[in-house]
C-alpha cells in the first residue's frame, strides 16, 4: 500500500472495494450460467428464466466497469449457443 500520499492511500482502499465487487459479480454470472445450463439439462420449467436471469446480470455487469461490452456479447452469445446445443441434443434424444 501507498505510505507516503494520501490520495495513493484512498485510490488504493478504492480499487480493492471494487476489486470485491467485479469478483463477487463475475462470480455472480458464472453461478447462473452453471445453473441455466444444468437447469436445461434436467429439463427444468425454470430454465429459459435462469438464461434470462443470467444475461440479465451480464448486461448489468457490461453497463459498469466490471465487464466489456465485447466480453459481454460474447459471454451471452457462448451461453445461447450452448443452451440451444442441449436442447437440440435433448430433442434428438427423444425422437
Amino acid at each position: 500500500m501507498a505510505l507516503r500520499h494520501k490520495s495513493a492511500q484512498k485510490r488504493h482502499r478504492q480499487s480493492l472495494k471494487r476489486r470485491m465487487l467485479n469478483r463477487s459479480r463475475k462470480s455472480t454470472i458464472k453461478t447462473f450460467v452453471k445453473k441455466a445450463v444444468d437447469a436445461v439439462n434436467t429439463s427444468a420449467e425454470n430454465a429459459t428464466e435462469l438464461q434470462r436471469r443470467a444475461e440479465s446480470l451480464i448486461d448489468k455487469a457490461a453497463k459498469g466497469s466490471t465487464m466489456h461490452k465485447n466480453t459481454a456479447a460474447r459471454k451471452k452469445s457462448r451461453l445461447a449457443k450452448r443452451i440451444n446445443k442441449e436442447k437440440a441434443a435433448q430433442q434428438a434424444a427423444q425422437k
